[in-house]
């Protein structure tokens, strides 16, 4: 069996007997002589040697994609014959420790603390030596805060136990209602009556036709004054001007993105200079933990001619 392996594919990998494994640079063509792979683990963006892969690799029957999401990897093309599979829970520990870092970062004005420190300026006065829990003109906790979690997969369940540490009151927004990991959820229909109440909004939605701009200016509308946002998702998920305006008019406390529609963002997005805006660059992931081991339990599958896990359905 011959596995492609792109050439910066962050994991541990120890394949198992009788497995050919060829690492390729995903930013050039595949050789034509590695053509006749049976199976490719890519990194989960478009690339010129995913692209080609789906359309010159005649033998290829399965395509795992490191990535939670498989949109990258579905548009490239591959037949109904290429099984792939996504890397749903090799992200779900670090992405959730950065959506919590950045809903940390904002409640408690870290930007605005390291441009005084930068400046020397022992800003003791201006955060207070005492000040109160819960202010009414800015959500500056998350001790009893409302976090709501919109896209409650396998990275939202884990999310929410990291901010439930942290004593938020967390619910969760997926298809369908009940409860999932000892956590309330809701559907996008209850959206009007949960927007209101929530402090901090998580946003963990995939990139699919329906999610496309979900965070829109009605929704942004339905947010308390001083609520924040925060997205670990995908960009195309948020409505990046209605934000943007938001932000600028004060209707909104303040936005944490690790993702944005176009990345890199553009040097000249508004959204860098925001108010209480805070830009980092799509750095939730990268560590796809415990693909390895995963990896090697689907090989076994594929050889076994039995259901591959996390399979993606086209």
């Amino acid at each position: 069996m011959k596995l492609l392996v792109t050439s910066t594919a962050p994991f541990e990998f120890d394949p198992p007997e009788g497995v050919d494994v060829v690492y390729v640079d995903p930013g050039e063509l595949v050789p034509p002589e590695h053509l006749d792979a049976d199976a490719a683990v890519v990194e989960g963006g478009a690339a010129p040697a995913v692209t080609q892969l789906a359309r010159e690799a005649s033998r290829l029957r399965w395509v795992q994609t490191l990535a939670a999401g498989p949109d990258g990897v579905l548009k490239a093309g591959f037949g109904p014959d290429v099984q792939i599979t996504n890397g749903r829970g090799f992200h779900d520990q670090t992405v959730s420790e950065v959506a919590l870092a950045l809903a940390l970062a904002g409640v408690n004005r870290l930007p605005r603390l390291l441009e005084l420190q930068k400046q020397h300026v022992f800003a003791h006065d201006e955060f207070g030596a005492w000040r109160a829990l819960h202010p009414d003109d800015r959500v500056a906790t998350l001790i009893g805060a409302n976090v709501l979690i919109w896209g409650f997969g396998s990275i939202g369940q884990t999310a929410a136990k990291l901010f439930a540490a942290a004593s938020a009151h967390v619910r969760g927004v997926a298809n369908s209602a009940g409860e999932r990991a000892g956590f309330e959820v809701f559907t996008d229909e209850s959206l009007p009556e949960l927007l209101p109440e929530t402090d901090v909004l998580v946003m963990v939605l995939p990139s699919t036709p329906e999610t496309d701009k979900a965070l829109n200016a009605e929704r942004i509308a339905q947010l308390k004054p001083i609520s924040w946002v925060v997205n670990v998702g995908r960009g195309t998920t948020i409505d990046e001007d209605a934000l943007d305006a938001a932000l600028r008019s004060g209707r909104l406390g303040g936005a944490a993105l690790d993702v944005t529609a176009t990345e890199p963002y553009p040097a000249d997005g508004p959204l860098w200079d925001a108010p209480n805006c805070i830009i980092t660059p799509h750095v939730a992931g990268g560590r796809a933990v415990g693909a390895g081991e995963f990896i090697c339990r689907n090989i076994e599958r594929l050889r076994r001619g039995e259901p591959l896990e996390n399979l993606v359905s086209r």
